[in-house]
């Protein structure tokens, strides 16, 4: 099982405040992005929808790029994937966990807008470029233990192949505009094991 996407948390008044502060705030950022894009994200508009002071934001997140990111790291996050002992079988999970992220609503426009805010003069590439290495950091291990095992080449450049497995899935959802599926994934699965594995002999 891959310990994937934070879950939307509960939204109940039973709730430490301390967590109720931090997912309302995630929330209404998610929601306010879905239903007008990235500029309706302001502090006010913000604390508002999630009926918390911009003190308690601020606290948390100190620019509006930072909170997107956090927002946006709630359905596409770290992931856990143990070891299968099979390279097919782990990048078959890495790919099914952000399948179902990029399948919810307003995903397609939150990761839109979070890229576009990291392109934007004077936004933070280093946050940006921090989030995508948590994000990518488990597709990494997976190569490595394929490389461990004899199943992908040692030569490969582990980043380079990285990207190749997380960028189909995006462009398919954002340039394409069309949500992938499941078939998608075992096509890319085969076509990614094919491009860094070993040569048959």
């Amino acid at each position: 099982m891959v310990g994937a996407q934070t879950q939307k948390a509960e939204r109940g008044p039973g709730r430490p405040r301390q967590e109720r502060v931090t997912d309302d705030t995630l929330e209404a950022v998610i929601e306010l992005v879905t239903e007008q894009g990235v500029k309706a994200v302001t502090m006010d508009a913000v604390a508002a929808r999630a009926r918390v002071s911009k003190p308690a934001i601020y606290r948390r997140w100190p620019s509006k790029q930072a909170l997107i990111i956090a927002a946006a790291e709630t359905r596409i996050g770290p992931l856990s994937v143990p070891d299968l002992g099979d390279i097919r079988a782990e990048l078959r999970e890495v790919l099914t966990a952000r399948l179902t992220a990029y399948r919810l609503p307003g995903t397609a426009r939150l990761l839109a807008e979070l890229i576009a805010t990291a392109t934007e003069e004077g936004g933070s590439r280093g946050e940006y470029a921090e989030y995508t290495d948590r994000m990518m950091a488990e597709t990494r291990t997976v190569l490595q233990r394929g490389i461990a095992r004899g199943e992908v080449r040692p030569d490969i450049d582990i980043r380079s192949a990285a990207t190749l497995v997380a960028a189909p899935l995006v462009y398919r959802l954002l340039a394409e505009s069309e949500l992938p599926n499941a078939r998608f994934v075992d096509d890319l699965v085969d076509l990614v094991v094919r491009a860094v594995g070993q040569p048959a002999t």
